[in-house]
């Protein structure tokens, strides 16, 4: 006997995970020419809003344990984009910094947005109705972020 909250078009976190996955992987063919990853392009943008920022901000903003974020900011280091310094009050902290690589980054990737409306051809209204999505799942993402502590 199959229930019906076990199915899996029944459920939310399947349809949040595809888009995820889908969407992830839809960057690939504009990131991969850059040599970047999608969680070191993330990195990148909350760089690009607010350089010299503490690993553990880096981490919060994107939901992300700092132990899950330092082997990325690592491999960042080791490809130039960011250097790592440590913390003038506290020196156990590191502060992430762009590297004029890293800056140089933001011009190479700032038709990427424009390239992912253009491929998902979304029909007029169409997007306007994604984007309305997002007051709801910032909400889902404070309410969920709460359970996860």
């Amino acid at each position: 006997m199959a229930y019906d909250q076990l199915k899996l078009d029944n459920q939310l976190c399947f349809r949040l995970y595809a888009a995820s996955r889908l969407m992830t992987g839809a960057y690939y063919q504009y990131l991969d020419p850059l040599d970047l990853t999608y969680p070191q392009y993330l990195v990148l943008m909350v760089l690009w809003e607010q350089d010299k920022q503490p690993v553990c901000d880096i981490a919060k903003r994107l939901f992300l344990e700092t132990n899950t974020v330092t082997p990325l900011l690592q491999r960042m280091e080791k490809a130039g984009l960011i250097t790592r310094t440590k913390g003038k009050v506290d020196t156990r902290q590191r502060i992430v910094s762009l590297t004029e690589k890293g800056r140089a980054m933001q011009k190479k990737a700032v038709d990427i947005h424009e390239s992912m409306r253009n491929d998902m051809a979304l029909k007029s209204g169409e997007e306007e109705e994604i984007f309305q999505m997002i007051p709801a799942i910032d909400k889902l993402i404070e309410k969920l972020s709460k359970i996860n502590k």
